[in-house]
């Protein structure tokens, strides 16, 4: 190989040079990719969104993983508005509004057909609104998270204990415990709200109340059923989940 130390032109001199190659070594590179925290919430809200009990009846609200990352606002409306636009909703509705004409409550809707589409109206009306403000808009003006965290570990009573606890209780978008403000404001909200649709009679502090707390002690046994149950029963739900709900029985 020619040196291209020992290279001398003069002006107008020609030289030519044997071929050079460049040996060119491997390198390893590494590329790091990095989701926002609202892009990780957004692929774990998706995920929740195809749990289904069955293959049918949806347990959007129940999540898996006790360190996801807390919905931005628009997911928290995401989140309650597909729960309550899913057939399964208007058929529990349906058997709802079925068991208040059974029991002849609130007499004034009469019975008959016009009598349970009155009763299914305000059942609809009633669960519409405490989903968007309790699940959606207080949980992101108080800055809550409206699902079930699901903690799967510990003794039959300690997980007893905690379902039911997150009737009143839940985690804020800093993870920590917090009094469920969102939740509690909006199942009473909403008994006040009913107010401007069920019969006069029926009206007052009285259906508010009533309401409310029926609305909570829903909650306390929704999630007794979410930590026990459905794990075991909901597509897309951990293997761990599924044997912790399994070995309970």
């Amino acid at each position: 190989m020619v040196s291209m130390r020992h290279i001398v032109l003069t002006p107008g001199a020609v030289r030519f040079l044997p071929q050079i190659t460049l040996e060119v070594k491997a390198a390893a590179a590494t590329v790091t990719v990095m989701a926002s925290p609202e892009q990780l919430a957004e692929q774990q809200l998706q995920i929740q969104l195809h749990q289904k009990v069955l293959g049918i009846v949806p347990n959007y609200y129940s999540s898996y993983n006790w360190n996801a990352e807390h919905l931005w606002p628009r997911q928290k409306f995401e989140l309650a508005f597909k729960a309550e636009i899913d057939p399964v909703t208007f058929v529990v509705i349906g058997a709802e509004a079925g068991i208040e004409q059974e029991g002849d409550r609130f007499p004034a809707y009469g019975q008959g057909v016009e009598g349970y589409a009155k009763r299914y109206g305000a059942a609809y009306a009633n669960d519409f609104i405490g989903a968007m403000i309790g699940d959606a808009l207080l949980p992101s003006v108080f800055h809550q998270d409206p699902r079930y965290f699901y903690k799967g570990k510990g003794s039959f009573m300690s997980r007893a204990m905690y379902a039911v606890s997150r009737s009143v209780l839940c985690r804020g978008d800093d993870k920590q415990t917090e009094f469920d403000y969102s939740r509690v404001i909006g199942d009473f909200a909403s008994g006040a709200i009913s107010n401007a649709y069920y019969p006069a009679g029926s009206r007052g502090a009285e259906l508010v109340v009533s309401n409310g707390l029926i609305d909570i002690g829903g909650n306390a046994a929704t999630n007794l059923i979410r930590e026990f149950v459905l794990p075991a029963l909901t597509s897309h739900a951990p293997e761990g989940a599924r044997k912790s709900s399994i070995h309970l029985f």
